[in-house]
Parts: structure tokens; C-alpha cells; sequence
């Protein structure tokens, strides 16, 4: 292990991260019964600019009146770049101490990072909050991902970072057909050889922009979670495009509509085989150390130091899901 220690963030349980628009308080008791482990209410992209001070005051009432039980609360503020930022963090942070976290969209630079955690550490020192507020930040533009590496650096608030997929499509020109979704001509076609039909192989276009993000998150202590899938009536495609995310090691993904949030949560939620053959490593390494024992097999598989890490992070997972 390198010299250099980082300190993780604070673990929550990640899975689902369900959007509800701050315009709509009617949903807000739907979605404080919902079994997503974070919920954040909109003020930016969901909310048209004439309704954003109404959005506010409907946020700042369903924080403080509904029951949230033990969900972590988060409310997305509008972008920098707009005269509603300030007044969103300072009036949700004044009347709120349920807030747990805020949601910094379209993050460019470190800086962003850097002058919300000014405001916030004001506001909370003027109102003497109790509990600290941190940040997940929304990596969705060429300028974001290009400095994700000194994004995941910028304050000791932040937790985890989304990719915004479809703003991230917007910025550097994709083609997409749907939100988080893929496109029939990323591919390749296999070598020609004489007059036979050549195979098409189909790539992810998300893949090498949710891979950096996922390296600076986990190099500096981050959660790495996965933004939207727009097509909320394609169960599969979603599935399809979470357990992508999860094979990278995301720890969960945003769902835009109720429906998804249970297909969320079964796909970042370890399965009684994985779990089962993680409690076996650690067994099975824990009596090779009392034998003086690095290495030992199992399954007809070499493990290590490095086997038994990954099975207590599963295992961490595991339990704060409750399934161990």
C-alpha cells in the first residue's frame, strides 16, 4: 500500500437515490415511504425558473413536517452559474436539521467545490448546527471529468460523486438514443476475412467516462453512484445499465421514477452466493493465518490479503443493506 493514507467518507447505504421534483410536495410522503436510501429533492433541473422560490419553501416545509425515517436527505441546488445557488443553501441550511447532504450539479473545477463549502461552513457556524452537512457532486460536463481527479480532492465534505449522463452527452456531442441508454453504431466489426460475414461487437459508449470517475471516486474515499436511466417503462434496459455500473464497482444508481427503485437496490445489493463465498474466504484466511499461512486455496482458487479485502467489503455492504 502506498504511503499516502486517504480517509474514506462516511459510509451510507447507497443503492438507490431516488429524484423528486421540490415543484411536487404531494410525492414527497410517497417517497418518505419508499425504500430508497436517498432521496434527493430538486431545485435545479426539474424545476422551471418561475417556480424555483416555491420549490424552495415546498422543500424547506417537507424536510422539517415528514417523517423521513432513517433515508439520507439531500436537496440538489441550482448550478453556480445562477443567481438561486446562494439562496438555496442559505435558506435550506438555515431551517433544516434534517439535511443531510447537498447535491452540487455541473461541478467544472475544484473551485466550485471549494466556494459551497465557504457558504455552507458560514451558514452553519452562524446557526450552530449540530450535524455536518456533505456534498455529492453531479459530473456531467468535458469540463467536470476532464478535473475529476482534483474535484475528488476539494473538500472534506464530499462524500460521493453521480455521473450525469445526460448533460455529459450534451457537452461533449454524443449520439444517444435515451438517457443512460446505449446506440446501435457503438460498436466494432470484427477483421475481414474473404467473403464471410463479418460479427459486430457492441460496446458500452459510457464505459471509459463512468471508469475515470469511478477511479478518482475510490482513490480518494469516495461512493461512486450512477445517474439516470431516462426510459423508466424499460425495466431490462435498466437492470442492464445498473449491473454495468456494479460490475465497475459503482455502489448505486439514480432512479428517476418509483419503479426503479427496487431493481436499483436488488442489483448493488450483495447476493446470498457472494456473500456465502465471502464469509468462506475470510474463514478460510483466518485459520491460514493462525498457520502462519499469506496464501491459501479455496474452491480450487488461490486467495490472499488481497481475496479477504474484497470480501470484507462485500461484507460490509452486506450488512448495511441488513442481509448479515
Amino acid at each position: 500500500m502506498s504511503f499516502t493514507s486517504v480517509t474514506p467518507a462516511p459510509a451510507r447505504l447507497h443503492r438507490s437515490e431516488l429524484a423528486v421534483p421540490g415543484t411536487n410536495p404531494a410525492l414527497f410522503p410517497k417517497a418518505a415511504k419508499s425504500a430508497a436510501d436517498v432521496i434527493f429533492l430538486d431545485l435545479e433541473d426539474a424545476v422551471a425558473p418561475d417556480d424555483k422560490e416555491g420549490a424552495r419553501r415546498n422543500i424547506i416545509a417537507g424536510l422539517n413536517d415528514i417523517d423521513w425515517g432513517n433515508k439520507t436527505m439531500m436537496v440538489r441546488v441550482n448550478g453556480l452559474d445562477t443567481h438561486y445557488m446562494y439562496r438555496d443553501v442559505i435558506e435550506v441550511v438555515k431551517a433544516c436539521e434534517r439535511l443531510d447532504m447537498i447535491l452540487i450539479p455541473k461541478v467544472g473545477v475544484a473551485a466550485d467545490v471549494y466556494a459551497v463549502d465557504m457558504l455552507v461552513t458560514q451558514v452553519e457556524n452562524a446557526c450552530r448546527r449540530s450535524r455536518r452537512i456533505g456534498f455529492e457532486v453531479l459530473i456531467e460536463t468535458a469540463l467536470g471529468m476532464a478535473n475529476v481527479e482534483a474535484i475528488a480532492q476539494s473538500s472534506s465534505r464530499l462524500e460521493a460523486m453521480s455521473f450525469g449522463v445526460a448533460d455529459y452527452a450534451a457537452s461533449t456531442r454524443a449520439r444517444t438514443t435515451v438517457i443512460g441508454g446505449v446506440h446501435p453504431d457503438s460498436g466494432v466489426l470484427a477483421d475481414k476475412s474473404g467473403d464471410d460475414e463479418r460479427a459486430y461487437f457492441w460496446s458500452d459508449p459510457w464505459h471509459a467516462a463512468q471508469t475515470r470517475m469511478l477511479v478518482a471516486c475510490r482513490a480518494y474515499g469516495l461512493r461512486p453512484i450512477d445517474g439516470p436511466f431516462g426510459d423508466f417503462g424499460d425495466t431490462a434496459g435498466f437492470v442492464s445499465a445498473a449491473r454495468r455500473a456494479a460490475v465497475l464497482g459503482y455502489e448505486g444508481k439514480w432512479a428517476i421514477h418509483p419503479s426503479q427503485i427496487l431493481l436499483a437496490n436488488e442489483v448493488f445489493t450483495p447476493t446470498a452466493g457472494e456473500i456465502d463465498r465471502a464469509q468462506r474466504i475470510v474463514a478460510a484466511m483466518d485459520a491460514a493465518a493462525r498457520e502462519g499461512r499469506g496464501a491459501v486455496s479455496l474452491d480450487g482458487r488461490l486467495i490472499d490479503l488481497a481475496s479477504i479485502r474484497m470480501a470484507q467489503s462485500l461484507l460490509n455492504k452486506a450488512r448495511a443493506a441488513g442481509c448479515v
